[in-house]
């Protein structure tokens, strides 16, 4: 019982980085209705900047608070310059973009901070919790960290006029452009914080599994799983897939004979694919009606 305990809380600390990557996801694809495939590289390279920060001097969570208002800026300043001159390509053309994007990040990151493994402190220490290693200090600090980005944003989506406005231009853009709705800055506003949410997602998990250039892609795919079996439409049904994915992947690799830690991957991968079959839209996305 003490076993499953520690797998189901665990899976939670990491499941809440994968909810915040699936965030992330679902923010871009309502705003361009594009998969970012270079999520997960904005997330790494957001973390280099923050052990940048913390190996010049700076306190945690000086550096922490910093690297998320850099990372906000950055994903404004990619909409605007990269992505706002693609409005109504073909999706081809986002596609390479987005591996473009995704191979840039990666040997710049490589390039500047070379691809050895760097370790990344944590401000909530090593020591375990809850009886005998139940959870790390580290894991509850995620799962804390984690509820409370996702509150905020609860509360800024559902209580701002901006947060209303952004909705709006994802639901419906040329209603909102109707009543006043500046649209293209709602979709940048919407590229700015998905990055900042990538970049809190790093960060948290970085302790966890090291930082260097390569970090991060199955964390992508984790929260591309949580995204699917959430539903790309619809923001808290990202939330919770993602950690719906963290606490099967780890029980899956602790009790499933034959899985383990090297397949724990796979589970995830089969997910999506259980999901599109029997349910396309996820488990709380809405299906879209288009009348002609």
């Amino acid at each position: 019982m003490e076993l499953f305990l520690h797998q189901v809380l665990a899976g939670l600390a990491t499941g809440g980085i994968y909810a915040c990557m699936a965030l992330a996801i679902v923010m871009i694809y309502q705003a361009i209705h594009h998969l970012n495939l270079a999520q997960g590289e904005m997330a790494m390279f957001s973390t280099f900047i923050a052990w940048q920060l913390i190996e010049w001097g700076l306190p945690y969570w000086i550096a922490f608070f910093l690297t998320i208002a850099i990372s906000f800026v950055a994903g404004i300043v990619i909409e605007r310059t990269v992505f706002k001159p693609l409005h109504g390509a073909p999706v081809l053309a986002h596609i390479v973009i987005f591996i473009a994007l995704f191979a840039i990040l990666n040997s710049a990151a490589g390039f500047i901070w070379e691809f050895t493994i760097k370790t990344f402190p944590t401000p909530f220490g090593s020591r375990s919790l809850l009886g005998d290693g139940l959870i790390s200090a580290h894991h509850a600090g995620m799962i804390g960290v984690t509820l409370v980005v996702l509150v905020l944003l609860f509360l800024f989506f559902r209580h701002t006029r901006i947060g209303l406005a952004m909705r709006a231009a994802a639901v419906n853009p040329e209603s909102a452009r109707l009543v006043g709705v500046r649209v293209g800055w709602m979709i940048a506003l919407g590229w700015g914080m998905a990055a900042a949410i990538g970049a809190v997602a790093g960060m948290l998990i970085a302790p966890v599994v090291f930082l260097e250039p390569n970090m991060m892609l199955s964390i992508l795919l984790y929260g591309f799983a949580g995204a699917v079996v959430g539903g790309l439409t619809s923001p808290g049904g990202a939330v919770v897939g993602g950690f719906t994915v963290g606490v099967i992947e780890n029980l899956a690799g602790t009790f499933i004979p034959y899985v383990g830690q090297e397949l724990k991957l796979t589970i995830a991968l089969a997910l999506i694919v259980v999901v599109l079959m029997f349910k396309p839209t996820g488990l709380f996305g809405t299906r879209l009606v288009t009348r002609v």
